[in-house]
Formats: C-alpha cells, sequence, structure tokens
C-alpha cells in the first residue's frame, strides 16, 4: 500500500476552478469546437504562439500586459468608458482567453470570424478623453500599441517563466505569428520579430503616461482583485511578477514599488513556483486536448 497521497482528484479540482474562472461556462464546450473542430489553422502544432499561449506563464504576462497597455492615456480612457472590466472582470477576462483560444488554436475561417466580431466592437467604441482628445478604439496606432503591449509582455512572461523558454529564433516567430492576427484586427504594418518590436515600443514613450485611471485600475488589480479569499495569495504572487516584469519606467510611472534584491531573492522564485502549480493543475485538460479527448 503506497504511502504517497493520490493528489489527482485534487489536481483536477484546482484545474477545473481555474479553467471555469478563466474560460467560462461555456469553456469546456469552446476548447472542443476549437480544438476538435476540422479544417486549417493559421498556426501548426510547431508554432512558438502555441507553446507561449498554451503556458501558465500568460497569467503573470497578461496582468503585465493590462499594466502596460494602461499608460497609453486614449488607450485607458476607451477601457476606462467602454470595457465594463470593474463590473464584469471575469466576463472580459474569459472573453479574451476564448479570443486567443480560437485564433491561436482554431480553424482559419473560426479565427477570422473572431476577428472580425473584434473589429466590429471597436467600431463602436469611440469617446473622448479625460484631457479632451478623441479616441476611437479603430485607430491603427492605438491599436498597434495595445497589441505590441501584450506581445511583448506575453513574450517576457514566457520568457522568464514559461516550461521551455524560445530561443533567438523562436522568440522572433512568436512575434511574427501574432502579427497574423493583428493584421486581421486592423493593425497594418505590425513588427515582425523581436528587433522591431523593440523599435515599435521604444516609437511610443513619449505619448505614454499614467494617468489618474491608470493609477486606480493598477490599485485596483494589484490589491483589490475580484479573486475569492483563498486565492488571494497565489494571486499575490502573480500580481508581485507582473509588476516585476515592467520596463522600470513604466513601473515608476504607476508608482508601484521595485526592490531588485527582494524581487530576485522572493518575488521571482515565488513566480517559478505559482506558474508551475498551475502547469500541474492544468495538465490533465491539455492531456485531453493532445489526445482529442476535449
Amino acid at each position: 500500500m503506497s504511502l504517497i497521497p493520490d493528489l489527482a482528484p485534487l489536481r483536477d479540482q484546482i484545474g477545473e476552478a481555474i479553467f471555469s474562472r478563466v474560460a467560462g461556462p461555456e469553456g469546456v464546450r469552446n476548447r472542443a469546437r476549437i480544438h476538435g473542430a476540422p479544417g486549417p489553422r493559421w498556426f501548426g502544432p510547431e508554432r512558438p504562439v502555441r507553446r507561449v499561449h498554451g503556458d501558465a506563464s500568460m497569467f503573470i504576462g497578461g496582468l503585465s500586459a493590462l499594466l502596460l497597455q494602461s499608460l497609453h492615456p486614449l488607450a485607458m480612457a476607451a477601457v476606462a468608458a467602454h470595457s465594463g472590466f470593474r463590473g464584469d472582470p471575469w466576463g472580459r477576462l474569459q472573453r479574451t482567453s476564448t479570443f486567443l483560444a480560437v485564433t491561436t488554436y482554431g480553424p482559419a475561417d473560426r479565427a477570422r470570424e473572431a476577428c472580425e466580431r473584434v473589429r466590429a466592437v471597436h467600431e463602436q467604441v469611440r469617446g473622448t478623453a479625460p484631457d479632451g482628445r478623441a479616441y476611437a478604439a479603430s485607430d491603427p496606432r492605438l491599436l498597434c500599441w495595445v497589441h505590441i503591449a501584450e506581445v511583448d509582455s506575453f513574450l517576457r512572461a514566457h520568457q522568464r517563466y514559461g516550461a521551455r523558454p524560445l530561443d533567438e529564433a523562436g522568440c522572433d516567430g512568436y512575434v511574427a505569428d501574432t502579427a497574423r492576427i493583428a493584421r486581421e484586427l486592423g493593425v497594418p504594418d505590425p513588427p515582425t520579430d523581436r528587433a522591431g518590436l523593440a523599435e515599435r515600443l521604444a516609437s511610443y514613450r513619449e505619448e505614454l503616461r499614467a494617468t489618474p485611471e491608470a493609477r486606480r485600475t493598477a490599485r485596483y488589480l494589484l490589491l483589490n482583485p475580484p479573486v475569492p479569499l483563498v486565492a488571494r495569495v497565489p494571486y499575490g504572487a502573480v500580481a508581485a511578477n507582473a509588476v516585476a516584469l515592467l520596463p522600470p519606467w513604466a513601473a515608476r510611472a504607476l508608482w508601484l514599488p521595485r526592490l531588485p534584491v527582494a524581487e530576485d531573492l522572493c518575488v521571482r522564485p515565488l513566480g517559478t513556483a505559482v506558474t508551475a502549480g498551475i502547469r500541474w493543475a492544468m495538465a490533465p485538460a491539455r492531456e485531453a486536448v493532445r489526445s482529442g479527448r476535449v
């Protein structure tokens, strides 16, 4: 008789809880439709975008991306006025995760339809920022900022916390893969390699600043997250590592403390541990997808 406890039931319970939060009540059916549907895909199984978007490091990368994106005043104004992220944060997360899954793993026709739906929504998002400037979510330059902030955050999170970090060619391949999606969303000339991504990010620096709404959003996401009490500790580890992933200038702008020694000795190891824990809990779901038992 083995003295080692069977952790499979606990793993399944945790994995199902994480998946239901991220994917929503239709998550299981959506997963079956996305992975089980026949037809050509935009990205084959060997493409870097599949490795990055399927890794637990996306939890840290996604939160870091939201913080970085908030530093464009027009993007922040559009989110504050139209996204409803405070009233329905999990719904917004679930819609985003479903979009990423469809475009990364789904049939090409469904991926294209998903992009068309997002573009239609963007056409309705217009308004005036607190500084008096007009904004439109369909503005190609604003779309490009949202795209590159997301891609940079996802990639840096994967390289730091991913189970299998990419080599240099893989990093360039990931940026090229995501450019395919960006063009479908209306970004006319997205960067296609890591050098181009860094150059494009730098070109936005003069447009970026932390508005009061951006700082309020950071406090909400980091200090008052809409998560159950039992999840506050692992979420805190995710949040601390999302901040540590930000460029130093971005953290300063949002008034977020950075302590390099503490990050090296405590924050980063916690980030590695929490992503490993999420990866362990979600392993049965990934195996079901690989074997066709979605």
